[in-house]
């Protein structure tokens, strides 16, 4: 019998018969209600440029001063990293591991999880931990904060107007299109990868 047919939720494995959906809904599981697939195709190659621009987009973010303030005539500048290591210094450790998690390491984590499972299945052949990295990618999506991070860039950009000339650096701009790179690809659905996958493994 064709697995074709059949949707495996990814939260709690129950096997689903597929049925037709109308416009752009969705099917979800009748055990714990989470999304099985929806009416649209996602296309490995669009993923992987999407990745690829976020990964490049991601370096810039890191390398470049999100935010630059001029006193009195003089100008300072910082980049993420030095923020964190001055959140590190000031005693808050806390705060700049959730920092450091949230805006740097889950984004790059997730983004060579993609490249990973993408390139593989573009090229027809199906990653040794594929699964494992699928799962992992599905449980990431709800830790990426990028876009809470630039917010408050922003908020503190906003609050230091009173204060000193402030403006947006290179980095801030860069972690502005991070957050919609991340969010179009976000939108992705992975059941089709899942699917992608079978399919390689099926013509092998």
């Amino acid at each position: 019998m064709s697995t074709e047919n059949f949707a495996i939720c990814e939260f709690c494995d129950t096997v689903h018969r597929r049925a037709p959906l109308a416009g752009r809904s969705a099917a979800r599981c009748r055990c714990c209600g989470a999304v099985l697939y929806r009416n649209r195709r996602s296309e490995p190659a669009v993923m992987l440029a999407l990745a690829l621009a976020a990964l490049v987009v991601l370096l810039i973010a890191n390398a470049y001063p999100l935010m630059i303030l001029t006193v009195g005539g003089q100008s300072s500048e910082a980049t993420l990293w030095q923020m964190i290591a001055a959140t590190y210094r000031s005693n808050v450790m806390p705060i700049a591991l959730v920092a450091a998690a949230t805006v740097l390491l889950f984004p790059l984590v997730q983004i060579a999880l993609y490249l990973y499972v993408l390139v593989p299945l573009l090229r027809r052949r199906v990653p040794r931990l594929f699964v494992a990295a699928m799962h992992l990618l599905r449980q990431m999506q709800p830790w990426m904060m990028v876009e809470v991070f630039v917010l408050g860039l922003l908020v503190a950009v906003v609050k230091l107007g009173g204060m000193a000339t402030s403006s947006a650096g290179v980095g801030m701009w860069a972690f502005a299109v991070l957050t919609v790179l991340l969010t179009a690809l976000n939108a992705h659905n992975l059941e089709e990868l899942w699917q992608r996958a079978e399919d390689n493994e099926r013509a092998a």
